[in-house]
């Protein structure tokens, strides 16, 4: 009496399920790291737009004794159009005292804009430091003091002067009003 042997593996049906399986478990997690991946490129151009602006402060305060900052309600660009800079204009003049490195780009890889009035340092509007997002668009003109909810990754973070006009920060609502 011939008995075939019992082949040993899997069959289809037991692979389609399996992948079946995989797929479901990465429509759930990929939007979750995708999220996970532009909330940690948002804080990294957070925490480098905070790092150049202390140094540019630590610069002016060295400059002139005492730091010419006060936070108003509205920064204009134009003024502080006369006082932009280049990476390299930076690097000379804040590598390595006040900063080890001026970071070349953003968490999206977008350039920053450097303003600081190395000519003026008491002037009324001296520096800042502007990011244009996850698009890269930094042209506006008037930033109002705010922050933006923080999964708009797309809003303009900004820096100016010694504090944050445009940042992000939790911006949920009970019974309609702003915590």
């Amino acid at each position: 009496m011939l008995t075939s042997p019992r082949q040993k593996g899997f069959t289809l049906v037991e692979l389609l399920i399996v992948v079946a399986i995989i797929g479901i478990i990465a429509a759930l997690l990929i939007p979750n790291f995708l999220q996970a991946l532009e909330k940690a490129r948002q804080r990294r151009t957070l925490a480098d737009v905070r790092s150049i602006g202390f140094a540019m402060f630590s610069w002016t305060t060295d400059q002139i004794g005492a730091a010419a900052a006060g936070a108003t309600g509205t920064v204009q660009m134009e003024d502080y159009s006369s006082a932009e800079k280049t990476r390299d204009e930076l690097r000379a003049l804040l590598s390595p005292r006040y900063l080890r490195e001026i970071p070349a780009a953003d968490g999206w890889k977008h350039p920053y804009d450097f303003y600081l009035n190395d000519t003026a340092p008491a002037a009324e509007h001296v520096m800042l430091v502007r990011s244009g997002g996850r698009d890269g668009d930094a042209s506006a003109t008037v930033y109002e003091v705010s922050a933006f909810e923080p999964t708009d990754y797309d809003q303009d973070i900004v820096w100016a002067d010694g504090y944050y006009v445009r940042w992000p920060q939790n911006m949920r609502t009970r019974g309609g009003e702003i915590q």
